[in-house]
Parts: C-alpha cells; sequence; structure tokens
C-alpha cells in the first residue's frame, strides 16, 4: 500500500495530532523518520499515547536529534549527515497502512541539497496537507499548494486545524485538491478525544486514501 506522508504548512500547525487522529481512524502504522528536538518528548511518544486501538504500531525514528531546530542544523550540531538514502532504505516492511509525519512543511532542508519534499518524493508517498486557520494561513497553504503541484507530487488533499475564519473552501478551489476534513479547537487532547475525532473522519479518510 501506498504510505501517506504528513505534511503542513509550517511548523506547529497539527501534524502530530492529525498523524494521531489518522492512524487510529485506519489502525495504521506510525513512523516520524527526522526527529528533531525531543526535551518535551518525541512525537512519536505522543502518538503512542493517543492512540487506541491494538493494531497499530510505531516505528522507531531514523534520525533522533536533541537540537530543538531545522534537521539540518540539528544533524550538523551531532555530527552527522541525513541521507534520504539511509531514510528509503529503513522504511517499515510492514503489511499495514503507513502514516509518516514529516518535520515542519516541505521545504525544510533535510541536508544541504534535499528538502522534506525530495523524502516524500523519494518515499513514493501520497501526501496529506494539514494547515492551521489562523491569520496567514492562506498564503501558507496557497504556497504549499504551488509547490507540491509544481514537483508533480501526489497529494490527497487538506486537512484544516482550529477555528480562525471560515476559507477552507476557498483554499480547496484554489488549490484543486479536496478538504479531507477538519479539526475544531480542542481544550483537551487525548486518547478519547483523538478516537472521537477519528471515528468522525474515518470514512472520508477512506474515500481519499
Amino acid at each position: 500500500m501506498q504510505p501517506i506522508f504528513i505534511t503542513g504548512t509550517g511548523t506547529g500547525v497539527g501534524k502530530t495530532l492529525i498523524a494521531a487522529i489518522i492512524t487510529e481512524a485506519l489502525q495504521a502504522d506510525y513512523w516520524k523518520p527526522v526527529q528533531a528536538g525531543y526535551s518535551d518528548g518525541t512525537d512519536a511518544a505522543s502518538v503512542r499515547d493517543l492512540v487506541s486501538n491494538k493494531t497499530t504500531k510505531i516505528h522507531p525514528e531514523c534520525y533522533k536529534l536533541s537540537m530543538a531546530a531545522s534537521p539540518h542544523i540539528a544533524a550538523s550540531a551531532e555530527g552527522t549527515t541525513i541521507k534520504l538514502r539511509t531514510i528509503a532504505g529503513r522504511l517499515p516492511k510492514t503489511s499495514n497502512r503507513l502514516i509518516i509525519e514529516g518535520a515542519g512543511g516541505l521545504l525544510v532542508p533535510l541536508n544541504k541539497k534535499d528538502f522534506m519534499i525530495d523524502l516524500a518524493r523519494r518515499l513514493k508517498a501520497r501526501v496529506v496537507i494539514v494547515s492551521k486557520n489562523e491569520l496567514g494561513s492562506i498564503n501558507h497553504s496557497l504556497a504549499t499548494a504551488y509547490v507540491l503541484r509544481k514537483e508533480k507530487i501526489d497529494v490527497a488533499g487538506w486537512i484544516f486545524t482550529e477555528d480562525y475564519l471560515d476559507y477552507e473552501g476557498e483554499i480547496s478551489a484554489w488549490t484543486g485538491y479536496p478538504v479531507i476534513g477538519s479539526i475544531p479547537h480542542l481544550d483537551v487532547i487525548s486518547k478519547k478525544t483523538v478516537k472521537t475525532e477519528a471515528l468522525k473522519m474515518k470514512n472520508r479518510l477512506q474515500k481519499f486514501l
């Protein structure tokens, strides 16, 4: 099965939450190949704590870097270089659906010449874009979609987070990518709320993915 690559229009838009919801809804496996910064815990640990089903397997990171910075900077600080062939060679072998979470946005550098979008292409993954409804998100969303279309990346659609204004339909129309779902602001993020949102989104995820 084609893996699903979760990217965002930037940092802090809710990729890990969405990854957990999709993982729970599809009872899929989860993999974060590059983790930069983990003083407050890793994204893989967060997803493990948020899913309820017994089928999901959380696969270990390929690069686990302590500095909370762009991956290429964090890797350099630790005397290593992130290599796409290394990540591709460690793509988890599973018969289950695989959800892959990127770091930051598509143009986050992994090394001196490769970016996160190059990783999605190398892994032959289908992309889900996470966009946070906030001031400035139209520009970030359209710029992300422009790069994906220009680079001919396979895109499943949008998932929006938070509740600021209402232009999800416009972003979808402008980009030509469908809205898969929308997650409102959650006062509490827990197994219960993730399971609730996963059940709401399950049918549309199965339709688009």
